[in-house]
């Protein structure tokens, strides 16, 4: 769509507006702006040239565009019916799905491609994410058995593959937020991991070279990539009982029999019954 204006062919649309708020909630210029690449011609182009109109500078450091998501190999378009929400990869509702998906698992698919490159969902690739992802969480959780008291390593090789398998860490991100090369360097760590903790060879690295070791892929795991040691569910409902348990344990000692007595109401509705033992204790059983 396209309209004459005393300035020429113009281009309607939510540039303005844009341009607007950024300038006044981010200031001129701010870091990053993203979006799909479909916005790249006229809305950041018209971004960018209103900003250099207005304030003689461009508005962005660094732009990322994000690639098309297909489903099964066809673009995503909410008007084809061709798409799918993220609660229903969660709760495995769709006729493509074969199962439910953890928000972690959906998060580290993600995560495998660049954010320039396309993206495609189907029940394979989501399985052999899955799978990945538990390879990596393992050797994460594998960290905390790896120490070292040596000032000097032992095996200088060893250690000299660390440092390069690190480094590339940090080369992954600095080349354009690449997380698919990320993972790829996360994977040769946890080979030097497995190396280290299976072989007992800590005690010939020197300490910092074992901290270098665990920060790096603990920082990259947990902190830049986000993921996060995930809760079965019935772990979840477990914990969530206990609370319930703890706040009615609470309001009896504060004599609110009334708040007491609601809990234990509504906890028989789904089927929790309670038995309060003698010496203080709450007992519970599940119909």
């Amino acid at each position: 769509m396209q309209w004459k204006s005393p300035w020429g062919q113009g281009f309607p649309g939510w540039h303005i507006e844009c341009t607007a708020m950024s300038s006044k909630y981010l200031g001129i210029p701010f870091d990053i702006h993203g979006g799909g690449m479909d916005l790249k011609f006229p809305h950041h182009e018209a971004e960018i040239c209103q900003s250099l109109g207005a304030f003689d500078k461009p508005p962005v450091n660094y732009w990322l565009h994000n690639n098309m998501v297909t489903l099964n190999g066809q673009k995503m378009a909410k008007s084809k019916g061709n798409y799918i929400t993220l609660t229903e990869l969660f709760e495995g509702k769709h006729e493509l799905l074969k199962r439910a998906y953890s928000p972690m698992v959906v998060r580290f698919f993600i995560l495998q491609a660049h954010y320039g490159s396309t993206i495609d969902f189907s029940n394979e690739s989501l399985i052999a994410a899955e799978n990945a992802l538990h390879k990596l969480e393992l050797i994460c959780q594998k960290l905390s058995s790896i120490n070292s008291n040596g000032d000097e390593s032992e095996d200088v090789r060893l250690e000299n593959e660390i440092n390069s398998g690190c480094e590339k860490c940090y080369e992954a991100m600095n080349d354009d937020f690449n997380t698919a090369k990320l993972i790829a360097a996360l994977f040769e760590l946890s080979r030097l991991i497995n190396k280290v903790s299976e072989n007992k060879l800590s005690h010939h690295l020197s300490k910092a070279c074992v901290e270098k070791l665990v920060n790096t892929y603990s920082s990259f795991w947990r902190d830049v990539l986000g993921m996060r040691e995930e809760q079965n569910q019935s772990e979840i409902v477990d914990d969530v009982l206990q609370m319930v348990l703890e706040l009615r344990k609470k309001a009896k000692e504060e004599k609110n029999y009334a708040f007491s007595d609601f809990i234990r109401q509504k906890l028989e509705t789904i089927g929790v019954q309670l038995q309060d033992g003698k010496d203080g204790t709450i007992n519970f059983t599940i119909k």
